[in-house]
């Protein structure tokens, strides 16, 4: 089933009557009155081709304690996910609104966020367990007793996925990967040009996802590792490179293996098909042909402001000419350069793991 894109739509411009929310009336009495209530809030969207929803996101920016669970949550800037719902078809929809509950909670500068969910939603309380969140509490109410989960964006143990999207800065460990424009806006939707028609994005797992899959033969490739910065570099399209190539996006390596790595055709489809851009027909050809041997597994974790272009990174920044553009390294202070450039400086602090490299 295909969905359209992402979507912000106020509460009153929503159906309460669509068939999607009939398990949240179940769920919480009292449901219709609140989001009544909401009329002129706004919610994240999706809905399937026939108009009907696919997935429904609300986030509340608070400040102050929270008293209405035990033990009382103390006063902090939060936002509290109040209703995250998918109808699950396989394609990462719920890393989708993942990613854009910590994107708000980034932008909005908040020490933390939380939720509130029934513990029967198994699969709903992996997807908070799985990027860090933790039971810090209970809420009781005439609905029924649920789980309190928080997400202290200021607290790292130290791995890739449980602290996304904070980013373990190493320092001297920041590489540039050069994308096609064709692969990058499918996989790195939230970092597309003003340019680029959002058509493009359809409700597959490698668009919805935090986690991403790409494979590349370019040298140097082999020397990266977990927890490395990858800064993400889109090829030139309708113009000179000097002029259309920017700079778009941050992620992290979440693993990099060789094709030689799967001992069967399966166990590499396995691995790459839910995270990648290439179809099956390609990933088998691919399997066969062994060209492109390197499977990088990284996060998505930010999409720049504005985008340096390639004039700007040779001529503000200080790179190279004539380096090779398809993967090269950044110094600690070229990664500096560029966020200050994007606007994204003090935003990308935020996220680091030590303020001393950044």
């Amino acid at each position: 089933m295909e969905a359209s894109i992402l979507q912000i739509e106020k509460f009153k411009d929503i159906s309460l009557t669509d068939p999607f929310f009939d398990s949240l009336k179940a769920d919480y009495v009292g449901f219709a009155a609140w989001f009544t209530s909401k009329s002129d809030k706004y919610a994240f969207t999706f809905k399937a081709n026939d108009g009907t929803l696919d997935g429904f996101l609300f986030l509340k920016e608070e400040t102050g304690p929270v008293t209405d669970v035990v033990p009382n949550l103390p006063p902090a800037h939060r936002i509290k996910i109040g209703t995250l719902k998918v109808n699950p078809h396989g394609t990462r929809l719920g890393e989708r609104f993942m990613k854009r509950a910590f994107d708000t909670a980034v932008s909005a500068g908040v020490s933390s966020l939380y939720a509130t969910v029934f513990e029967k939603h198994n699969v709903l309380v992996h997807l908070f367990e799985r990027y860090g969140f933790i039971k810090v509490g209970t809420k009781n109410s005439s609905s029924g007793q649920e789980a309190v989960y928080e997400r202290r964006l200021s607290h790292q143990i130290g791995d890739v996925v449980l602290d996304y999207p904070c980013i373990p800065i190493q320092r001297d460990r920041h590489f540039v990967l050069s994308l096609y424009p064709k692969w990058h806006s499918r996989l790195l939707p939230d970092s597309l040009l003003k340019t680029e028609s959002t058509s493009i994005l359809k409700d597959v797992s490698h668009t919805n996802s935090i986690h991403k899959i790409y494979l590349a033969a370019m040298q140097g490739i082999d020397q990266l590792k977990r927890g490395d910065t990858l800064v993400i570099y889109r090829t030139a399209e309708g113009g000179s490179a000097y002029h259309t190539s920017v700079i778009t996006s941050l992620c992290v390596v979440e693993e990099l293996t060789h094709i030689s790595h799967y001992a069967t055709e399966h166990e590499f489809i396995n691995y790459c098909k839910p995270y990648s851009i290439f179809n099956l027909g390609e990933l088998q050809s691919f399997y066969k042909t062994k060209k492109y041997p390197w499977v990088i597994r990284f996060t998505y974790n930010l999409a720049l402001t504005k985008r340096p272009n390639r004039k700007t990174l040779l001529e503000v920044v200080g790179l190279e000419a004539s380096t090779y553009w398809g993967f090269f390294k950044l110094t600690t202070n070229q990664l500096k350069h560029i966020l200050t450039l994007s606007d994204d400086y003090e935003k990308a602090r935020s996220l680091v793991y030590s303020s001393r490299v950044c």
